[in-house]
């Protein structure tokens, strides 16, 4: 990060506060002197996400918030006009919240509950202990939702292992469910995106861009970049060199 203050990315938490309040007002953008920016831009500031020796004097300010709510009104799907200067995680958001608006309202609420009880002074280098379950949760949130929104690949991917007589085990460690939980077990695997979606953007999958992996090896591939292959972890699980190294 950068010496002293610098302009600083809206992150997934304070885009979620932002798209709920123009979800509130029919998908279209609100103005700086709006009291709901406002209130939005005193609570982002209170937010410790971010350093108060990094934030320039206009951090989050209403103009700002004025702004970062046209950019998502631009990428709702209804939209008509010119795009903005939105970032792409401004319709990462809202895509992954479109379909279930109550979830994201619920979401936006808790956050704003943490934030309520936050200072700007709490910031660490990991996110302060109000949003750590939040952001936990956001992890597995955006995972999950890739499979909700394209169930059938999952499924043909899990009856062609199944078509083969191939146990349902996960690729890098082996784990089998139903061999260790039995009948609970029985069917239940994770499946991975081999080339993350976040990279390559909207494209045509097939179940061979797919793999299955247990729970504890489809976090350990998504802890952090730079992320593995299913083979990277399996060759990290028997001794080779990791991507750290």
């Amino acid at each position: 990060m950068p010496d002293g203050p610098h302009r600083i990315d809206w992150e997934w938490e304070e885009i979620v506060l932002a798209c709920d309040l123009v979800a509130q007002n029919g998908w279209r953008q609100l103005g700086e002197s709006d009291a709901r920016v406002q209130k939005l831009s005193g609570l982002l500031q209170r937010m410790s996400m971010h350093p108060l020796e990094a934030r320039l004097p206009n951090f989050r300010n209403a103009a700002g918030v004025a702004r970062k709510t046209n950019n998502i009104a631009t990428v709702h799907p209804d939209y008509v006009g010119p795009p903005s200067n939105g970032n792409k995680l401004d319709k990462e958001v809202l895509d992954d919240f479109l379909d279930d608006l109550g979830r994201m309202h619920r979401y936006a609420q808790s956050l704003r509950q943490a934030a309520e009880r936050d200072e700007p002074e709490n910031v660490s280098q990991l996110v302060g202990d109000e949003y750590e379950s939040v952001l936990e949760g956001r992890c597995l949130l955006r995972l999950h939702r890739v499979w909700e929104r394209k169930p059938a690949l999952r499924e043909k991917k899990i009856r062609s292992v199944q078509a083969r007589g191939d146990a349902l085990a996960c690729e890098a460690c082996g784990f089998d469910f139903e061999q260790t939980y039995g009948d609970r077990g029985q069917g239940f695997i994770e499946c991975h995106h081999v080339e993350p979606l976040h990279q390559t953007g909207e494209r045509a999958t097939t179940i061979r861009d797919l793999a299955l992996l247990c729970s504890n090896c489809h976090r350990m591939i998504h802890r952090k970049p730079p992320w593995p292959t299913p083979a990277q972890l399996r060759d990290i699980i028997h001794g080779q060199p990791s991507l750290d190294s």
